[in-house]
């Protein structure tokens, strides 16, 4: 996220892009949105992620928009430099030292499209993998590339936590007993003990700090996950997914629904917000997903397809879920609902993989973040030309990722609190903020060497300004309501 420009890695089809999108945008947040759901209703959550998917893929779009304009003019600043070069090289057999001058100032006055015109490759072409940090360093000045790095730093110390508080809290669930077929009726507390007089809350704590052993030295390394390893943690995910949605048809066509949800409540609406834009984000690992693809022709089209079997997914899920399930029953968790109630289902077996398979996917996941967040940290304090002392490289950067969302994570595990605080506030400025950015500084930046009549064959259909300020003033909107609400509700407490 926070480097340059890189290979776009093997190529695949659009096909592949579309299930790759769909993988990365479908992950922890769904199974803590059916909990949000039932809090606010199933009226005002059907019309708000629909709008918040709506303004999610506005933004991705925007931010398609700004990566064909980075890639243009990374063409336009190489062309240049050839043409500089090749003056500097005739100018020593010229005897003319004015035609000389003369031929030194073409490339700068000379138009873009001119250039384009002429039979070579559209500059608009995405074929160089440019990430968010780089763009924001070709269009944002000092204030802006610091206030986009300390964005994404926030964001992800709010995944790890959440990656942090959830693994332990399915650990504890599975080992403290809730297994007994009668659970499902039963609302614990980290209180209630989980082996003699080992509190729940004390087995969670356990399990984080052996999670914290077990992945966090990955911190001080360099982690990848490895196209096998994704390819088995997205076979899990969909076999645990599809089952819960199935499960939970079967029991409500039975007639066995418990799930009696209210169809709007308001106090539900903040945190709900934050789930769905955390549910929704996907903007930041863009340039690594679109580059690759082969055939971007019809990418926007791709990107269409893909937000509305998203949006279908989540509604499908949570709808199921707060239809299935008694409203207060409801685990920030989703799976956890499956793991103590055997009308809904009775093997074993099945039950305890409903439980474990977060551990497993979440875990592969956790060292990939945490290096993200390391090299963040290493890039906002980079100095051009200059190199950090090893302890501050190999040990003060991995311990200023790894201790804060660990800390977090003792202190809490309320999931759909975590999520709903991440998506808030550093997943609004994510995937509102500075997508919005990127594309107006992106077309004013370009508009002068290009000219108007420059065509960005991946512009966004939002490209008049209004859309621009729109989604400004919706993410300004959003930060006070929420941020409101908060202290509102810390003061009736």
């Amino acid at each position: 996220m926070a480097g340059g420009i890189t290979d776009t890695g093997e190529p695949y089809s659009p096909f592949v892009g579309l299930v790759y999108m769909f993988n990365l945008i479908v992950g922890t947040g769904a199974l803590t949105m059916p909990k949000a759901f039932a809090q606010a209703g199933w009226v005002v959550s059907l019309a708000l992620i629909t709008f918040l998917g709506f303004m999610s893929y506005m933004t991705t779009t925007f931010v398609i928009e700004a990566m064909a304009a980075a890639n243009a003019q990374l063409r336009w600043k190489r062309r240049e430099q050839e043409e500089v070069e090749n003056s500097d090289s005739t100018s020593e057999y010229s005897d003319d030292d004015e035609v000389t001058c003369r031929g030194r100032s073409e490339p700068e006055t000379r138009p873009i499209l001119s250039v384009q015109r002429s039979g070579q490759a559209d500059h608009f072409d995405i074929m160089e993998r440019v990430e968010m940090g780089q763009m924001a360093s070709m269009f944002f000045n000092k204030v802006g590339v610091n206030m986009f790095y300390i964005c994404i730093i926030v964001y992800l110390y709010g995944d790890l936590a959440i990656y942090a508080a959830a693994v332990p809290i399915s650990l504890m669930e599975v080992a403290c007993g809730n297994h007994s077929c009668s659970a499902g009726s039963v609302k614990y507390n980290d209180t209630d003990p989980c082996w003699g007089s080992v509190t729940r809350k004390d087995a969670y704590r356990v399990f984080l700090s052996v999670f914290t052993v077990l992945l966090g030295p990955f911190t001080f390394f360099n982690a990848q996950k490895t196209k096998y390893l994704q390819i088995l943690t997205s076979l899990m995910r969909w076999i645990a997914f599809t089952m819960m949605i199935i499960l939970a048809v079967i029991r409500i066509g039975k007639d066995h629904g418990a799930g009696h949800p209210p169809v709007a409540s308001l106090s539900g609406v903040p945190n709900l917000f934050g789930v769905c834009v955390y549910s929704f984000m996907c903007q930041h690992s863009l340039p690594s997903l679109v580059t690759p693809i082969s055939n971007k022709k019809r990418v926007g089209s791709l990107v269409l397809f893909d937000y509305i079997l998203i949006l279908g997914f989540y509604v499908l899920l949570s709808f199921t879920a707060i239809f299935c399930f008694d409203s207060s029953l409801l685990y920030d968790m989703y799976t956890l609902n499956f793991t103590d109630n055997c009308d809904v289902l009775d093997i074993p077996v099945l039950r305890y993989f409903l439980g474990l398979f977060p551990v497993f996917t979440i875990s592969t996941n956790f060292p990939i973040i945490a290096v993200t967040l390391r090299n963040n940290w290493k890039t906002l304090f980079h100095r051009d030309g200059g190199t950090y002392p090893w302890v501050v490289d190999r040990v003060v950067f991995p311990l200023i990722t790894l201790v804060p969302p660990i800390v977090v994570a003792f202190c809490t595990h309320n999931l759909e609190s975590l999520v709903g605080i991440t998506g808030s506030y550093a997943g609004t400025g994510i995937q509102y903020i500075v997508p919005a950015f990127l594309v107006f500084y992106a077309r004013r930046h370009l508009e002068p060497v290009m000219g108007r009549d420059a065509i960005n064959k991946h512009r966004s259909p939002f490209r008049h300004s209004f859309w621009v300020w729109f989604v400004l003033l919706w993410a300004t909107f959003s930060l006070m309501f929420v941020t409101a609400n908060i202290i509102l509700t810390d003061t009736k407490k």
